[in-house]
């Protein structure tokens, strides 16, 4: 745990308000010397040693930190991504926190506190879940088991979820890459190998569609610079507005800023800034740096249960895209960093039987359960509803009772649309089997105890590791 402190007058003092649970060494034990304050972010205090005398700490420990308006996040992860870096970014900013977790350079993971990324209401923004069901669910629930929970109230289908899920960790990528205020962090700390609760996202290709937010909120921080604006009622709204307009200008009474209608109207701040900017071309709102009269509690201050866990889950690498994801660093630190790896196997027919060894394994633990036959047809329907992957090579395929597909078949995909898939045909087709085993395996988390989905993930590891790569 972290221990604070807090500026009293001219002295840092401990902040004894929030005391550790348990007694730990003095946070500032061994850094006697001389330090200069460096000019930095208002959110952020930096001293450095001078002379500096070296060393280091064990891990998790924070190895950069920097001013997120003063350097775009998108360079800082397009970075960590070539150089293949493993560990946790963390942002904290006037929205709230925000982290992303990294493994070898490929999104794992994601954690918010911010209540707008909670999986349940993105649940309802996605439009599978009603506001009355999910505030029912939650009574009986904690909200890092909504998901489990509406999959076995038959509210919502495994691989829906999947989508949902993937759609969360992907907004609080893009809203991390968007961030242009607060403090970032870099957190060498390892990561979970645990794969049936980590998300695989390729990094370059949610960054490439970052890129396209990263325009329009250019845009539309001609009009709105910062989210800390208050948006006061210009005229009436006689126009036919959409949903989202609606509801935002339903909230608009002078003492909100942006950030508190986005966080009223459970949308992101890219979003809930588009929506005002509509609204104040359409005349509906004006902008102001003061509020209204008075003074009113920030909706912001929102409480939000921070996941224990990360939010992560399966795969979705955006194949269509055709989007590569970049395998080594020009800079020459994976050397440093990363441990040699197998050289990845050649053989297709070798993938489709290692793949297949994987999908059996999986099948074969939820068959204990004596819930084989559904979890088959779950998945049968995610594969055949393209939900897993959009690969050709997958197309008319179903799972056996025993959870492998037909090795024939797959084979005779690949040779069929080679040509379509890309300069590395194979890597493509791999991604693609990867793809569906991390749905399996984001599958059977849900099924099956804590012990039982961590045993699985380590077998898997194992059987993955033959074909070497990553």
């Amino acid at each position: 745990m972290s221990q604070r402190f807090r500026i009293d007058g001219p002295q840092l003092v401990p902040d004894e308000r929030q005391a550790p649970q348990q007694p730990q060494p003095p946070a500032l034990a061994g850094r006697t010397g001389s330090y200069v304050l460096q000019p930095t972010s208002p959110d952020l205090l930096v001293f450095s040693r001078t002379p500096a005398e070296g060393g280091s700490l064990p891990t998790p420990r924070v190895v950069l930190s920097g001013d997120a308006s003063g350097f775009p996040l998108s360079d800082l992860i397009a970075f960590l991504s070539q150089a293949r870096w493993s560990g946790i970014v963390r942002v904290q900013a006037p929205g709230g926190e925000r982290s992303v977790i990294l493994r070898e350079g490929e999104v794992r993971g994601a954690t918010s506190d911010v209540a707008a990324d909670r999986l349940g209401e993105v649940l309802v923004r996605l439009g599978y879940l009603e506001r009355t069901q999910l505030e029912t669910v939650l009574r009986e629930h904690p909200p890092s088991k909504i998901g489990r929970a509406l999959v076995e109230r038959g509210l919502l289908q495994a691989h829906d979820l999947f989508k949902c899920v993937t759609h969360q960790v992907s907004e609080i990528f893009h809203a991390i890459v968007l961030c242009r205020e607060g403090s970032f962090f870099l957190v060498d700390q390892p990561v979970e190998d645990k794969l049936g609760h980590n998300i695989q996202l390729s990094t370059q290709s949610l960054l490439m569609d970052s890129i396209r937010k990263i325009d329009e909120l250019a845009h539309f921080r001609k009009r709105i610079p910062h989210s800390r604006l208050y948006v006061l009622r210009k005229g009436m709204a006689n126009a036919r507005l959409e949903p989202d307009e609606d509801k935002v200008l339903g909230l608009v009474d002078g003492r909100r800023t942006v950030l508190d209608l986005g966080q009223g109207a459970r949308l992101s701040e890219f979003d809930v800034t588009k929506v005002v900017y509509g609204l104040l071309e359409g005349g509906f709102v004006q902008l102001s740096d003061k509020p209204l009269g008075g003074s009113m509690q920030s909706l912001s201050g929102i409480p939000a249960v921070r996941p224990k866990a990360f939010m992560g889950i399966p795969v979705v690498r955006p194949s269509s895209t055709g989007i590569p994801s970049v395998r080594h660093s020009q800079s020459g630190l994976r050397a440093i960093t990363q441990p040699q790896q197998q050289a990845p196997v050649q053989d297709v027919r070798e993938v489709v039987r290692v793949f297949n060894l994987i999908f059996r394994e999986i099948a074969a633990e939820v068959s204990k359960q004596g819930l084989a036959r559904e979890f088959i047809a779950s998945a049968n329907a995610a594969l055949s509803g393209q939900a897993l992957s959009s690969s050709p090579v997958l197309a008319g395929l179903a799972f056996a009772p025993d959870g492998s597909l037909p090795d024939t078949k797959l084979v005779t995909a690949y040779e069929q649309f080679r040509g379509s898939l890309g300069s590395e045909p194979l890597a493509s087709f791999r991604q693609a089997l990867s793809d569906v085993m991390f749905f399996l395996l984001f599958q059977a988390g849900e099924l099956l105890e804590s012990r039982a989905d961590e045993d699985l993930a380590r077998r898997v590891k194992d059987m993955l590791a033959s074909l070497g790569g990553s």
